[in-house]
């Protein structure tokens, strides 16, 4: 019983090292695509993490922007105030709590945001062509398992 807790635990440290490796190498990827067509002349990447983060999380505070982010309140808030500007964010007072901050996509924030997701996703649907329905279906498995895993996790949003 003993050597297959060690093999299990030894796969377990093998996937997550693939994870480890292909996670950057996809987001570095996505992050040249957009680059590529012009989306961060016009946003950020802090700027689009935070539509994708209110997107997934609206009303979200200031503070818990902040901490996704992995920047001080300070700079959310000049991140914020910019796509304010723009009109992709809405932020207000919250009803109860006078000193908390509550952000939201505005339509044009989805819209851009859905825009960019969509024309990211055409270009990695290309590419995945290639494959067979087999591969395909591999790592969409794989995906779906990864995603489930991941959103048990606190602060995972």
């Amino acid at each position: 019983m003993g050597s297959r807790k060690l093999t299990r635990k030894k796969v377990s440290d093998n996937c997550a090292a693939r994870v480890m490796e292909a996670v950057p190498m996809i987001m570095r990827f996505i992050r040249a695509d957009m680059r590529a067509r012009g989306t961060y002349e016009e946003l950020s990447v802090p700027q689009f993490r935070t539509l994708a983060f209110l997107d997934r999380n609206p009303g979200a505070s200031l503070s818990e922007l902040a901490e996704h982010l992995g920047v001080t309140r300070a700079t959310a808030s000049a991140n914020t105030e910019r796509l304010v500007q723009r009109q992709f964010i809405d932020r207000c007072d919250h009803p109860e709590e006078r000193r908390r901050v509550v952000l939201k996509l505005t339509e044009t924030g989805k819209e851009h945001l859905q825009t960019n997701r969509a024309q990211t996703r055409k270009y990695i649907a290309n590419l995945l062509g290639s494959l067979t329905d087999d591969e395909i279906n591999q790592i969409e498995q794989g995906m779906t398992l990864l995603k489930q895993v991941f959103e048990q996790q606190p602060g995972t949003r």
